[in-house]
């Protein structure tokens, strides 16, 4: 389970945040970039990288998480067409700087979940498998993943058919079955396979 020792080793440079992404994946819909800071001395049995949860267990915590007093978070949406024009590992990059920014800190480091991000504004460090790790990290997982998940329920109320609720815009079969038979709608990533070869013109 995660625990705050990256946290602690790092706390003498001033406030640690944690920063996680859901949704690099997906045929449609935004990515989504959680960044958290803790309370010193945070605990929680259950609090675990997002991916291990299940979607009640990460909608409780989500709502549980945001009244833990001295805890702080933010999530940032790149949405599809920014996907597209600067692809996904760019337009992931941007969120974290984002969603960091909106904490409205300064700080001391950013724990990343993943590899170091190049030229990153704020001093930070790459963890593979981070929200597995760091408890802020796995924080910031929830934050981002509860996030994206409500933004897609929301998205399969405007463009019915696709099943964005159940699949969340990834590349399941009945979602590419939709895609065949719908096309593209305007949250699906043009940039990515198959969703290009629909909007390729015939001839």
């Amino acid at each position: 389970m995660p625990d705050l020792e990256l946290e602690e080793k790092h706390a003498p440079l001033g406030l640690v945040v944690g920063v996680d992404e859901a949704g690099r994946g997906p045929l449609a819909g935004p990515v989504s970039v959680g960044a958290v800071i803790l309370p010193p001395g945070f605990s929680h049995p259950l609090v675990n990288d997002s991916k291990k949860l299940g979607e009640t267990r990460r909608e409780s915590l989500f709502e549980e998480l945001q009244e833990v007093e001295g805890l702080s978070w933010a999530v940032s949406l790149v949405e599809a067409a920014e996907i597209d024009e600067k692809n996904i590992l760019r337009a992931t990059h941007l969120g974290m700087v984002r969603a960091v920014r909106a904490l409205g800190v300064e700080p001391g480091m950013c724990l990343i979940d993943g590899l170091a991000v190049p030229e990153f504004p704020f001093p930070h460090q790459g963890i593979v498998r981070g929200d597995s790790k760091s408890l802020s990290i796995a924080t910031a997982s929830i934050f981002a993943k509860v996030t994206r998940d409500r933004v897609m329920r929301e998205a399969a109320k405007r463009y019915p058919g696709y099943g964005f609720e159940r699949h969340k815009g990834y590349g399941t079969k009945a979602h590419l079955e939709a895609l065949r038979t719908l096309g593209p709608c305007p949250i699906h990533r043009r940039s990515f396979q198959p969703v290009a070869q629909l909007t390729l013109p015939l001839g």
